[in-house]
């Protein structure tokens, strides 16, 4: 055979005398095959379980996208049922997104100990488990613990998706596929806007936001079945020693009608450097620091803005555009509802653009890369927020041009940039052994952004004003940018098990 033909076997049946040459997982998963005459295929199509394995893992994005956005829509009447202040507000906002940071951190290293498939099931079973146990709550300390573990559930999702997906694509379209699950994201934000703003319009109760909640449970329970029938990661189960069920579950990963490859007989690439459990402070010395900076900063930095412009668009929306009565203020549940339907259905359309920044970044991230990306990404959320800030200072019609054109800028340049990217590079600086562990890390870090947005916008936004608000995070966007350049590591093009 040539060497071609003995590197990269061909479709047809081979003669039962060849040797099958020993590869790593990535090695079978990244190879295409070739022609008699040792041409090579440009690409290999991406298997059943591969796609079943990403779409599952988007789901996952979308429910995180829904729940958190879904949260601006249902805060004037939960503020309005339960009678709520201006820190239980806070409190209502931030839950699932201090669920999120403790389920990223504490649970987030699981999938590397236990089996990214064992968690991958039941990280969505507990979210289920909750989200039907907010939609029933039945006052508001029982509302905040559901909240605060429903954010558990999706905190233990962020790690646990991103490598179940990059762990079995292809390098070449890992990027894509990483990030276009993770621009589910955003369609969960615009489903979650939309939804809100359909009860509304078509309910007039006090307890409406039950409803929209209660609308993600089936979904979320039909995704934990589905779950139950993914393969399991045969990158993991390689870097744990245990090479057979490593081989079974690669050929089941890559099952192709016909056959290809025909059989599997892997390398062990268990890095001897790393011996024992790796512990979370150990990211932070010489061998990961780096990494765990650059995945880390910049992630935090954009989520300040991220979450706190989009959980609270709604209602920013009502308050500054058409000089509608004060959402905070409510003199009855009708106004309360006219006001909130007035921001949810500005919020959708504001939202459908985090949707064309997906579309931008999925055309653009294995090809410009991850570093470029997120630089431009940052430097166009503080121009999309600078306008948002200076709007009031116009008056009339303009001020409410410039709030929308800065809030869609804004939302266009998050997806094109750091709320995307972040969440790619974070699945790809660390080996596979610390995987989990590190992306757990930084989503835990990034989260701790999210909840100071989310818990002081309310007081924030009352005491120092919208554009005051709006210029801080400006400064978060420009050095959001400058830590990127500072950290940088490129992971575009390069195998998993290269980095």
């Amino acid at each position: 055979m040539t060497e071609a033909n003995h590197r990269i076997r061909t479709w047809a049946t081979t003669r039962p005398d060849d040797v099958v040459v020993p590869k790593s997982v990535q090695e079978y998963i990244d190879e295409t095959p070739v022609w008699s005459d040792g041409t090579p295929a440009t690409a290999t199509p991406l298997t059943k379980m591969q796609w079943y394995i990403w779409a599952l893992a988007a789901s996952g994005k979308f429910f995180e996208g829904f729940v958190v956005f879904v949260a601006g829509v249902a805060l004037p009447l939960l503020t309005f049922e339960f009678n709520l202040t201006s820190l239980q507000k806070g409190l209502v906002s931030s839950a699932s997104l201090a669920g999120i940071l403790l389920g990223a951190s504490l649970l987030g290293n699981l999938s590397d100990r236990l089996g990214r498939k064992e968690v991958f099931v039941g990280e969505m079973a507990l979210f289920a488990v909750f989200l039907l146990g907010v939609a029933l709550s039945p006052n508001l300390p029982m509302l905040l613990l559901c909240l605060l573990f429903v954010g558990v559930a999706l905190g233990c999702d962020y790690p646990t998706a991103h490598v179940m997906i990059s762990e079995c694509s292809p390098t070449r379209l890992r990027g894509r596929l990483v990030l276009s699950a993770f621009g589910f994201q955003a369609l969960g934000a615009v489903a979650g806007t939309f939804v809100g703003y359909i009860v509304l319009s078509t309910k007039t109760s006090q307890t409406d936001w039950r409803l929209m909640y209660f609308i993600a449970v089936v979904p979320a329970v039909l995704v934990t079945v589905g779950r139950l029938f993914v393969v399991q990661s045969p990158h993991w189960l390689i870097a744990k020693g245990r090479v057979e069920e490593a081989r079974s579950a690669t050929r089941e990963l890559l099952a192709r009608v016909p056959a290809y490859p025909s059989d599997v007989e892997l390398r062990p690439t268990r890095d001897p450097e790393i011996e024992g459990r790796v512990r979370v402070r150990d990211l932070f010395g010489p061998r990961y620091r780096r990494a765990t900076l650059f995945a880390s900063i910049p992630w935090f930095l954009q989520d300040l803005s991220t979450y706190g412009i989009g959980i609270f668009t709604p209602v920013i929306i009502a308050t500054t555009a058409g000089g509608v009565a004060r959402p905070t203020d409510p003199r009855n549940i009708a106004e309360v509802i006219h006001n909130d339907a007035i921001g949810a259905r500005g919020g959708v359309l504001i939202d459908l653009c985090l949707l064309v920044g997906v579309v931008i970044a999925f055309f653009l991230v294995d090809g410009v890369g991850r570093i470029k990306l997120q630089i431009v990404g940052f430097i166009g959320c503080a121009l999309g927020l600078s306008a948002a800030a200076v709007s009031s200072l116009a008056g009339g019609t303009t001020a409410v041009v410039l709030l929308f054109v800065g809030v869609m800028l804004f939302n266009v340049m998050t997806n094109v940039g750091p709320n995307t990217q972040t969440y790619v590079i974070a699945g790809e600086v660390f080996p596979t052994e610390v995987r989990a562990t590190g992306a757990g890390l930084a989503a835990s870090f990034a989260k701790v952004g999210a909840v100071i947005a989310a818990f002081l916008f309310p007081m924030l936004m009352n005491k120092i004003g919208t554009e005051a608000l709006l210029t801080i995070l400006v400064g978060a966007s420009f050095l959001g940018a400058l830590a990127t350049w500072k950290l940088r590591i490129e992971t575009r093009g390069v195998s998993l098990e290269h980095l």
